[in-house]
């Protein structure tokens, strides 16, 4: 899995912290994603997909079979 976020199109909302903190964080200044693993652990996966399906902007994209 390889994942890439969009932090033009990403409005903050930050669900994906909430369930996958090891894989997101937020700017401080505005609340903007940022991607702290681009290839997370095969644990991480599952929630990794949920946090890119419930992200309101669409901002998360998960690449399946690297």
């Amino acid at each position: 899995m390889k994942l890439t976020v969009d932090q033009d199109v990403c409005c903050g909302a930050g669900q994906c912290v909430l369930l996958a903190p090891e894989v997101f964080d937020q700017r401080e200044q505005d609340g903007i994603v940022v991607l702290l693993d681009e290839t997370p652990a095969d644990a991480l996966h599952e929630v990794v997909r949920e946090a890119a399906a419930v992200c309101p902007a669409g901002a998360i994209s998960v690449e399946e079979g690297r």
